[in-house]
Parts: C-alpha cells; sequence; structure tokens
C-alpha cells in the first residue's frame, strides 16, 4: 500500500492555537477527523497519527518543534520511513496568498515562510508536493505580529472554508495525484462542493 506523509505546520501550545500560523495543523486535524486517525503520539518532535484512507497509508504530522525548527522534525519522519520526496506532502500558511484561497505546487522555493525554510534546510532538497493556505497580509503591519496574531471576526469564516478546501485538495492529491488536485484547486476557489469530499475515506486509525 502507497505511502503518504502529510505534514501541517505550526506552534505548539494554547497561546499560538486559532493563529494565522497554525493553519497547517488545523488543516491536519480537520484531516484526521474526516479519516478517523488520532493524532495523538508524540515521536520525531511531533505528534503523528497513522492509518489509511482512499486506499493509501497516511502519516498524519504536527512538528512540536515551534515552526522555525520544524525541519528537525520533518526529516526526522522522512529518514525513519525511508520515504521519497513526492511521498510527502507539506501544508502551511501563507502571507503571499489573499486570505481564503489555496494555492497547490510540486515543487519550489521555501519563500518567505521560516518553517519551509527549515524543512527544505533539513531535507536538502525543495522537491516535494505543498499546500499553501492563504493568510493575507496588513500594510504597516510587523509580520511576526500579524502571522501569530488571531482572526478578526469576519475572517474566521472565509479562513474555514480554505481549510476546509486544502483539505479536499489533499484528498484529491490521494485519490488521483498532485495534478489533478493542481488542476482542480488552484483555479477554482469554490472547488469545496465537487472535489474529493464527495467520496469518504476508506479505512481508518491505527492504534
Amino acid at each position: 500500500m502507497e505511502q503518504h506523509i502529510i505534514v501541517g505546520l505550526g506552534n505548539p501550545g494554547r497561546r499560538y492555537a486559532g493563529t494565522r500560523h497554525n493553519l497547517g495543523f488545523a488543516a491536519v486535524d480537520l484531516m484526521a477527523e474526516r479519516c478517523g486517525i488520532k493524532v495523538s503520539r508524540l515521536r520525531f518532535k511531533a505528534l503523528i497519527g497513522e492509518g489509511t484512507a482512499f486506499g493509501s497509508r497516511v502519516l498524519l504530522v504536527k512538528p512540536q518543534t515551534y515552526m522555525n525548527l520544524s525541519g528537525e522534525s520533518v526529516a526526522a519522519v522522512m529518514a525513519y520511513y525511508k520515504a521519497p520526496p513526492e511521498a510527502l506532502a507539506v501544508v502551511y500558511d501563507d502571507v503571499d496568498i489573499p486570505l481564503g484561497r489555496i494555492r497547490i505546487r510540486k515543487q519550489g522555493s521555501a519563500g518567505t515562510h521560516n518553517g519551509m525554510r527549515s524543512i527544505v534546510y533539513h531535507l536538502r532538497r525543495d522537491d516535494f508536493p505543498r499546500v499553501r493556505i492563504g493568510i493575507g497580509g496588513e500594510v504597516g503591519a510587523r509580520l511576526t505580529d500579524y502571522v501569530i496574531g488571531g482572526f478578526r471576526r469576519q475572517e474566521m469564516d472565509t479562513a474555514r472554508d480554505a481549510v476546509m478546501r486544502a483539505v479536499l485538495a489533499l484528498e484529491c492529491m490521494l485519490l488521483d495525484g498532485v495534478d489533478a488536485a493542481m488542476n482542480r484547486y488552484n483555479a477554482d476557489p469554490d472547488a469545496a462542493a465537487r472535489g474529493a469530499g464527495g467520496r469518504g475515506p476508506e479505512g481508518g486509525a491505527d492504534e
């Protein structure tokens, strides 16, 4: 059975719960709920959960190293499972994408995201898929304060919808591959009504 490793980026602890920088964690949590996988074991400096979904073996990972050291955790996971780069998908927030939109790429630079910079540094490569969830930016705002800040009330529904689309895109990647997910979700922000979400996951969690 094919192995997929899905990593959501964020910062651990109550202080950062619900912040813009933790949308990667939110996506993994939602995917875990939809797939019946419990993400609770502490290994590789991360909370992990393993199960089956959409005919694949799926490992869900939430690094607990704090954002800037995410690569330490991801590199340990990849080494242990001897996984090829195409088995990895990283989901995270991106200030360069408007709030509510998502973008999927097969590979590329880390951009301004410190968590992705850490992953690329520790893996010594950038040829792995990623799903970026837009959080937009704010003119005049200090970047650090903005990303670790919470959403305004009027932004919360939009952010939740984007997290759902990111999860549907990940499910589409498991079912049909990265190209299909890119074609479906990069072009159409309302694809949640049509994509993989119409088909529930097959299987569930392993204890």
